[in-house]
């Protein structure tokens, strides 16, 4: 069927075909980049054309959604499968949906991290020099909280000397 001659039709769809299949793999293929280690392979639906052709006409790839060991890790894991749910220059309705978990598991982490920061307030400073940055540093490691975790909450208070906006 290669050598035929196609009515304006047929050629039409072919075309179309053509085009389809170019964004449906350029989509999928942005999802893989931007996704890394967390997606898994495209996989295609395919349409045969009218010259016998298989173009791709619909596509997909898994995004795992993992939790994290700690709430910064899920927050780091949320924000890689957002990224990569969101990547296509023309995000599906199922990639906003997918990027919308990952935004309420991020969330869920953030609202855990908070939890742990009033706890260690809420403990007193645990023998560390209190309202300094290495004072509240080795009060929180005492309670098994890591520097990195700290570190999201210091922003600007580090630089004033102090771990967060309030001493421990």
């Amino acid at each position: 069927m290669q050598n035929r001659e196609y009515t304006p039709d047929q050629r039409r769809v072919i075309q179309e075909l053509r085009q389809a299949d170019r964004k449906v793999r350029a989509h999928e293929q942005a999802h893989m980049a931007a996704g890394g280690e967390l997606a898994g392979g495209a996989r295609y639906s395919f349409q045969t054309g009218p010259d016998g052709r298989r173009y791709a006409v619909g596509g997909e790839v898994s995004i795992r959604i993992p939790k994290g060991d700690t709430p910064e890790e899920t927050i780091t894991l949320m924000e890689k499968v957002k990224r990569a749910a969101l990547a296509p220059a023309d995000p599906s309705p199922q990639d906003y949906r997918v990027a919308s978990r990952a935004t309420l598991q991020m969330a869920k982490a953030r609202q855990q991290e908070t939890s742990q920061v009033q706890s260690i307030r809420q403990e007193g400073d645990g023998g560390g020099d209190s309202g300094t940055a290495e004072g509240d540093q080795a009060a929180a490691q005492q309670r098994g909280l890591t520097v990195s975790l700290q570190q999201r909450y210091a922003g600007g208070a580090a630089r004033k000397g102090r771990l967060f906006d309030c001493h421990l």
